[in-house]
């Protein structure tokens, strides 16, 4: 008899400008200041059943500002904060690559989605995926889930500049302030 393997929903997070302030080429922990609400926000998340990931651009290691041991530091800060206030993500991944490298890893690409779905038994088409750059809603619609745009960060610059100008054909299936507001909405969708 086969073992049944349970299946999770997901939300996957972007970093700068959704979880923590944008700070250009940010990779001393030292300069980390989380967004208002957004500890509170995966915790809720957490508690209502879906597995975190944060899925991160750092293009400024393909452009060599800074390595991949400065971000590991970064990211181990954040995990150590999240994890305090319960709130730690399931599995962390990033593409270190220049936005001219055509890898697979890069959002709104799928290769890390794919990878997050593996290892953590993910039901892509049920979850959602949030964030500042057009590229992250793009990447929840990829996906067969949703895609959020938070206005925080880079968001109300390329919602003004990309989507209500028309520059782009796609639209977020939600637009919300922040990432609390996003997770008040992902958690109304769960409940229908």
């Amino acid at each position: 008899m086969a073992k049944r393997v349970t299946k999770y929903r997901a939300v996957f997070v972007d970093r700068d400008g959704t979880l923590i302030r944008e700070k250009h080429y940010l990779h001393k922990p030292g300069q980390v200041r989380f967004i208002k609400g957004s500890i509170e926000a995966l915790r809720e998340l957490r508690r209502r059943g879906f597995k975190l990931v944060m899925i991160t651009n750092q293009s400024g290691i393909g452009r060599g500002y800074y390595t991949i041991a400065d971000m590991h530091n970064v990211h181990k800060h954040i995990q150590s904060v999240l994890k305090k206030n319960g709130a730690a993500f399931d599995k962390i991944y990033f593409c270190p690559h220049a936005p001219d490298a055509r890898c697979k890893c890069r959002k709104p690409a799928l290769g890390l989605v794919k990878k997050a779905a593996r290892a953590l038994s993910l039901i892509l088409k049920k979850s959602f995926a949030i964030g500042d750059h057009v590229n992250d809603f793009i990447l929840g619609q990829r996906m067969g889930g949703k895609g959020i745009m938070v206005l925080s960060g880079h968001g109300a610059h390329e919602h003004r500049e990309k989507i209500k100008l028309k520059q782009i054909s796609e639209t977020p299936d939600k637009v919300v302030k922040n990432l609390p507001a996003a997770a008040d909405w992902i958690i109304k969708c769960g409940a229908r």
